[in-house]
C-alpha cells in the first residue's frame, strides 16, 4: 500500500470502538479513541454521546483541501470526474477536480449504491457496491480524505451524520499535529449478516507521522456496515459506512 497524500494537521485521532451512523451495532461499548497528548504520546480516551454531532459545511472548492488534480495530476483527476458525472445524479459538485479525490470517489460509491443491482453492468461502477472490496474502499477513502485535509468527507464515512457522539469541530481538531497517515488493509474474513444489516471486518495497520517527525503505528480493525437489501432503503443505508473501530498503538 503506497502512502497517501501528506497533510499538516492535528493530533492523530483514530476512533477505536464507536457505534456507526444510526444503525444497529455489534459493539455496545462506549466510543473509545486513540489520540496524542500535547507531547505526541499515544493515549486512550473514552467518549460518550453527550451532545449531538454537528454537520460540516461542504463547498464546491473548499479552502485548504488538497485538490484531486494536485494530488493525482490533471489527467487522472479528469478521468475520475468523468466517471463521477457518468453515474452521479447530482447537478452540482462533488464531481469537480477542485475537490479532493476522496469526495469524488465517495460520490461514485454513493451513486453506484443508489443504482443498486444494475451497478454491476454500469461502466462507472467498477466495484460492486455490495462487495467486500467496496467495504474496504470506505476505510481507504477515510484516510485518503484525511490526507487531503478533507475532514468533511472523512467524517461522513461514519454515515451521513458523522461519528456518533462527537462534534465535527472536535473530529477535525484531532488531526492538528498529524503530517501524514498511511493505511494498510489486511486479508478480510467473509462478511456476515445480523439484524437486517451486513457487516464486514477490515483488518488495518495505520502508520502516522506527526509534525515533529515522530512516527506512530496502530493496528486493529474497522467494522463497516450496510443495510441488507430492503425495499425503500436509501442510498446512504445501502452503502457501506464505518460502524466501529478498534485500534491499538504498536511499538516500532
Amino acid at each position: 500500500m503506497k502512502p497517501l497524500g501528506a497533510l499538516s494537521l492535528g493530533i492523530l485521532f483514530l476512533p477505536l470502538a464507536a457505534c456507526g451512523g444510526g444503525g444497529t451495532s455489534r459493539n455496545d461499548s462506549s466510543a473509545t479513541s486513540v489520540s496524542t497528548n500535547d507531547s505526541g504520546t499515544a493515549m486512550a480516551e473514552t467518549n460518550t454521546a453527550a451532545s449531538a454531532p454537528s454537520k460540516p459545511r461542504v463547498s464546491a472548492a473548499p479552502e485548504g483541501i488538497l485538490s484531486c488534480s494536485t494530488e493525482r495530476g490533471q489527467a487522472a483527476a479528469q478521468k475520475l470526474v468523468k466517471t463521477c458525472t457518468s453515474v452521479s445524479p447530482a447537478t452540482h459538485p462533488p464531481c469537480n477536480a477542485a475537490n479532493s479525490c476522496a469526495i469524488i470517489e465517495d460520490e461514485i460509491a454513493r451513486s453506484c449504491a443508489l443504482i443498486g443491482d444494475a451497478a454491476a453492468s454500469t461502466p462507472g461502477c467498477a466495484v460492486d457496491p455490495k462487495s467486500d472490496a467496496a467495504a474496504a474502499a470506505v476505510v481507504r477513502r477515510y484516510y485518503s480524505a484525511i490526507n487531503a485535509h478533507d475532514y468533511a468527507t472523512a467524517w461522513t464515512q461514519w454515515g451521513p451524520d458523522g461519528r456518533p457522539g462527537q462534534r465535527f469541530a472536535d473530529f477535525q481538531k484531532g488531526f492538528a499535529d498529524t503530517r501524514a497517515t498511511r493505511v494498510t488493509i489486511g486479508p478480510m474474513p467473509p462478511s456476515e449478516g445480523a439484524a437486517g444489516s451486513i457487516y464486514a471486518t477490515i483488518p488495518v495497520t495505520v502508520d502516522a507521522q506527526l509534525n515533529d517527525g515522530r512516527q506512530q503505528r496502530f493496528a486493529g480493525q474497522y467494522v463497516v456496515r450496510r443495510v441488507n437489501d430492503v425495499p425503500g432503503a436509501s442510498a446512504d443505508q445501502l452503502r457501506w459506512h464505518i460502524d466501529s473501530a478498534t485500534l491499538k498503538p504498536v511499538a516500532g
